[in-house]
């Protein structure tokens, strides 16, 4: 086909509107954004470690960005029905997904039912933080160490029983992730949540836990329950004095648990970047890294694209274990 100087000309000037429109558009979302509350939407039920990283940062970013941040719980279906809830929802920056492992990561291998893919259903913005999870017995175990642990059930295979925040929890998987390197097999008891779960290890109805710090730190400091080790690759200096599953004898080990904010996919990029910078100007308040650092968390503040680097680094990582130990798919 001949494209003459008029079809060109009206050509040039569609493209020079359409880019005009968009530019005034982004700039728009960017100046205007936001003028209503922000929905967080958080894949667990309230009072686990997840929600309270949640509302730590969610009041920060509030201060920061002028507008109320609202946390909204649904822990239903593993954290999927939030997902999907977040993922169809208008893409227009008044609604976030507090995302980790387990709904953007660990679910996609776990449940046929998932109708999301999480990789491509989201636009990353930020990864918020990342905290180690801590390795706890009742307070009369035999258990003096981790050391201790891993030999007697070495000995004894599946003698021993361990909670879980729930099948493909953190907790769950950084407990197999040992179990592969130490070479170990115990009983997996799943529960639904972090609280019941640790309800049940102080009344030593479970061997032991790995669970955030947010969730036990208070039963730790209690003395209801007796922390042996920390699943990062360093020590926490929250408590300094509790060795690493790697330094004590399991190189390699590293089982952080992660909080990022994802929005759905096509949403403005002005908007994600305002969204960022709220964010970030939170994370850098002395005050909330107090906070954070009182919940055993690190501020971190990377890039959409290093955010979305690691999540595809996760996502196969996880799917690994999670395919080498023979979980069904629910």
């Amino acid at each position: 086909m001949q494209l003459n100087r008029r079809h060109f000309t009206i050509g040039l000037a569609t493209t020079a509107f359409a880019t005009t429109t968009f530019g005034a558009t982004a700039v728009r979302a960017n100046n205007t954004y936001p003028t209503k509350p922000i929905k967080l939407i958080v894949p667990y039920a309230a009072g686990g470690g997840t929600d309270t990283i949640a509302r730590v940062i969610a009041q920060g970013i509030s201060q920061s960005i002028g507008q109320s941040v609202v946390v909204e719980n649904n822990g239903a279906a593993g954290g999927n029905i939030a997902t999907q809830q977040a993922a169809n929802a208008d893409r227009d920056g008044y609604t976030v997904l507090m995302a980790n492992q387990g709904p953007m990561v660990v679910n996609p291998h776990l449940f046929k039912s998932m109708r999301v893919d999480t990789l491509k259903a989201f636009d990353p913005v930020t990864l918020l933080a990342s905290a180690p999870l801590v390795l706890v017995v009742p307070k009369d175990s035999r258990f003096k160490d981790l050391k201790e642990l891993v030999a007697f059930a070495k000995a004894n295979p599946e003698k021993l029983t361990y909670a879980s925040a729930g099948n493909g929890s953190a907790s769950h998987l950084a407990t197999l992730l040992l179990e592969k390197a130490a070479g170990i097999k115990a009983v997996h008891l799943p529960y639904r949540g972090a609280g019941p779960a640790i309800n049940d290890l102080i009344g030593a109805k479970t061997d032991f836990m790995v669970t955030t710090f947010p969730s036990i730190l208070g039963q730790i400091d209690g003395g209801l329950v007796r922390p042996l080790a920390v699943t990062s690759r360093e020590r926490t200096a929250l408590r300094p004095d509790l060795p690493t599953v790697a330094e004590l004898g399991w190189s390699g080990y590293d089982a952080s648990a992660w909080y990022g904010f994802v929005v759905p996919a096509g949403t403005p990029a002005p908007v994600v970047d305002r969204l960022r910078k709220a964010t970030l100007d939170a994370l850098n308040s002395p005050l909330l890294k107090d906070r954070l650092g009182k919940e055993g968390a690190s501020p971190i503040g990377n890039s959409p694209e290093e955010f979305r680097r690691m999540m595809v680094e996760e996502h196969q990582r996880w799917g690994r274990l999670i395919q080498s130990a023979g979980l069904n798919h629910e």
